[in-house]
């Protein structure tokens, strides 16, 4: 040991030291050689001939944007838009489960606003900043020097990589600058872009390679045409009313809206999305972005302006949230939020715990017009903690079954939770945004798992006195989609969990789930706000276990409401297969609930069946005139005996299954698209660790779902129609790692293959035709290599 320290205190600060020196050398050096370096600002205006917009960007998009789009893209490097390639790349990492206080945030377009403010938080150039000349241009372009290196270097003529490539997301990164580039392409030959991919071809290379020798120019996007502009108009009047009444709406909606990608029906504009920001300028002026930690955190103004914003990124799937902007939805939150007939006397404030608290900060808004907005668009709501930009949520996620569907209470039952009752419980519905990023996530976690039980305790008491004054309970309490504007499929949700990602579907897709949730409007409110508008991907680790252990209620609560529709006398051992081998102190909330509720089940279940089966039975019945088939493989576009075969793949036994991956993308030449949803099995979902020693694997399931399901396909296959029986038995046949190893050899589109690049164009470009603005860019940061 005192050795150690010795070594530690006497000879690694100098080394330190040394290396500083030397790359204090090293830049002095380049300065003398290249010219100083003078950061790029972006040019919003557009460009006569902008290369970028017309021939960068798509090249782009199809070629790095897939790796490098998200959060936990390499180095921080985004490559959605001519921004994120002028803020460059960093060494820090956005994903950090050690820190014990929250991260300097990094979210492009909001955290610093040119790029010379992006070099003081530690970014550094990717295009060069040096003296312009086509020499300077490439030897200073990380980006050309990483694109050169794999002209060099090509990837090996190997169907598996070796174990000079690393694909792991804990891989450690190197983050080269231009001035280390030389030293860094030395000791690592294969790492040349497109990292552990083919590379480009010929053409898409030169065409690279020429516009950074240029001097990689570009500017905004093209000007927004005049019937888009004046929906813009009409939008930004509708949200900036002066009325208490106008903003308080103004604020819940933006508080629900920040992370959607808006869009209208303008011709000819049907790519061009908006995000909703805060702005201290009115409509008609520049527009000065607020920018906070949180969406309902202190503006710092007088008076906040709802703001457009024209987001010039590529849609890139994974935090991809769409939302039409029409006329009818106008009209619908007018008559909801604005024609009601109640009043507005004074504004909420900010204070945290306050503003963390939408029953509180809302309480002045009709709790039936909160819940209608919800509902009016159910998937997308999900949809927010589900995607937005935390791109890798293993610890959130692991808090929710692989395979679940999704129902939810009518609002004309959920009414009588009504605002009063809500108001007088909003003390019991706190959240732990509130606390923001405590030290002490154990006691604040004791703290909230009280007031979950009185919550409950009062809800059931609640609403078990107002069900048994109406009727006994009965499948009129699910909504069924139906309402004066027509049929509303977001009333039945499948969501999928893919180990540290998840997606959400219209309907009820695959096999009946070991598990469904029934949600009312509070459950919904505060998935939203603890999960969405309350969580930091930049806080500390306390604020993310917090926010995990929270959605363990959360969870039981949606169960523990489905389990409510079944028969009393099998509600409890159906709990229990849920929770086998859970923590003894998981019964409180599992009772505290259903011993209050007190109602008498009027649902008819049939003789001899299944309880839980004859459920789902019931409810796809129930939902039938709304439920979505898009994603169910009977609509693909196959011959009889192929459909056939590939509906058996439901039934595949789970010793086929050990060694497919998550999510596999099956492509079928100019013709379709199928899922293979992997859905692994747990003994219970309430610890947090441990996660393998729960694995059931002799219970997993297979999903086929028509499409695309997932932002992170994990393997690609390809299949003709007449291969289609051939497949199946293939699939279902595996009992070993070498016999996934041959299904991928007859079948297998491995990251290694060279016709990797055109096979990945045709599926993006038969996932738009059929998805259109549901469709975006695949991220293929978990891509396999076996």
């Amino acid at each position: 040991m005192p050795a150690r320290r010795w070594f530690t205190h006497s000879t690694l600060v100098p080394a330190l030291m040394v290396i500083i020196g030397c790359s204090a050398i090293s830049h002095t050096i380049w300065n003398k050689k290249y010219g100083e370096p003078e950061p790029r600002e972006t040019n919003t205006a557009p460009m006569a001939r902008d290369r970028f917009q017309s021939d960068i960007k798509p090249l782009l998009e199809q070629r790095c944007t897939v790796c490098h789009g998200c959060y936990d893209a390499a180095c921080q490097l985004k490559m959605e838009s001519w921004e994120g390639l002028l803020r460059g790349a960093s060494n820090d990492r956005v994903y950090d489960g050690t820190r014990l206080l929250g991260a300097e945030m990094t979210r492009l377009y909001e955290d610093a606003h040119t790029t010379a403010e992006w070099r003081k938080k530690g970014f550094f150039p990717v295009i060069n900043e040096r003296e312009p000349s086509p020499e300077n241009n490439l030897t200073g372009s990380v980006m050309a020097q990483m694109l050169l290196l794999k002209q060099r270097h090509p990837l090996p003529a190997q169907r598996i990589l070796s174990d000079d490539f690393d694909f792991s997301l804990s891989q450690r990164w190197q983050c080269p600058s231009a001035e280390e580039f030389e030293g860094y392409a030395e000791s690592n030959p294969l790492a040349g872009m497109p990292y552990g991919l083919p590379g480009l071809s010929d053409k898409e290379h030169d065409t690279l390679i020429h516009w950074l020798r240029d001097g990689a120019p570009g500017g905004g996007p093209a000007p927004m045409g005049k019937d888009l502009s004046q929906q813009v108009t009409q939008w930004e009047r509708f949200l900036n009313g002066d009325s208490l009444k106008e903003r308080l709406m103004s604020r819940y909606l933006y508080e629900h809206l920040f992370l959607a990608h808006l869009h209208f029906q303008a011709k000819n504009e049907s790519s061009v999305y908006f995000k909703l920001v805060r702005s201290s300028t009115p409509p008609g002026e520049p527009l000065q972005r607020i920018s906070t930690r949180r969406p309902f955190d202190d503006p710092g103004v007088d008076r906040i302006y709802y703001r457009l914003w024209r987001d010039p990124s590529s849609i890139v799937v994974k935090n991809h949230l769409p939302y039409a902007l029409t006329t009818e939805r106008r009209q619908r939150w007018q008559r909801w939020f604005l024609d009601a007939d109640y009043t507005v006397d004074a504004l909420p404030g900010y204070e945290p715990e306050q503003a963390a608290n939408p029953f509180a900060t809302f309480v002045d808004l009709p709790a039936d017009a909160r819940y209608r907005f919800l509902l009016d668009e159910a998937e997308f709501t999900i949809m927010n903690f589900i995607k937005g930009p935390v791109c890798r949520g293993q610890v959130a996620l692991n808090v929710i079954q692989d395979h679940f569907w999704v129902a939810f209470v009518d609002p004309a039952y959920s009414d009588d939770l009504d605002s009063e009752f809500l108001a007088n419980n909003s003390d019991h519905l706190k959240l732990p945004a509130g606390v923001g990023n405590t030290l002490m996530p154990l006691s604040n976690w004791h703290r909230y798992s009280e007031l979950q039980k009185d919550y409950l305790s009062a809800k059931a008491t609640f609403i078990g006195e107002k069900l048994n004054d109406r009727a006994p309970l009965n499948l009129d309490i699910i909504w069924d989609g139906i309402g004066p504007e027509g049929k509303n499929r977001n009333a039945a949700l499948t969501v999928f969990r893919h180990t540290d990602s998840a997606s959400v579907h219209k309907g009820f897709i695959g096999q009946p789930p070991k598990t469904a949730w029934v949600i009312d409007y509070p459950l919904l409110e505060r998935i939203h706000y603890l999960l969405v508008a309350g969580f930091d991907v930049y806080g500390n680790t306390s604020h993310q276990l917090l926010s995990r252990l929270y959605m363990d209620f959360l969870r039981m609560e949606g169960e523990m409401n489905f389990v409510t529709l079944l028969p009393d006398d099998v509600q409890e051992d159906t709990l229990m297969s849920w929770y086998r081998n859970a923590e003894s102190d998981l019964q409180e909330y599992l009772d505290v609930y259903r011993d209050n509720l007190h109602t008498e089940n009027a649902i008819d279940y049939p003789e001899g069946v299944e309880p839980q089966a004859a459920l789902y039975s019931l409810l796809k019945e129930h939902l039938d005139p709304v439920l979505s088939h898009h994603n169910d493989p009977g609509t693909l576009p196959l011959v009889d005996s192929a459909r056939e075969a590939l509906a058996s793949l439901n039934n595949t036994h789970p010793e086929a299954l050990r060694h497919l991956p998550p999510v596999t993308l099956v492509y079928m030449p100019e013709q379709a698209l199928f899922t293979l949803v992997h859905n692994n099995a747990y003994s219970n979902l309430s610890s947090l660790f441990d996660e393998e020693d729960r694995r059931r694997p002799d219970e997993d399931t297979l999903t086929i779902a028509r499409g695309v399901v997932g932002s992170y396909p994990n393997s690609f296959l390809m299949v003709d129609e007449a291969q289609v029986p051939e497949f199946v038995r293939s699939l279902q046949s595996m009992k070993s790692e070498s016999d996934y190893q041959a299904l991928k050899d007859r079948f297998g589109i491995r990251r290694s293959d060279p016709n990797f690049w055109q096979i990945s164009d045709d599926i993006h470009a038969l996932y738009r035709t059929r998805d259109g603005h549901d469709a975006g860019l695949l991220d293929y940061n978990r891509l396999e290599n076996r």
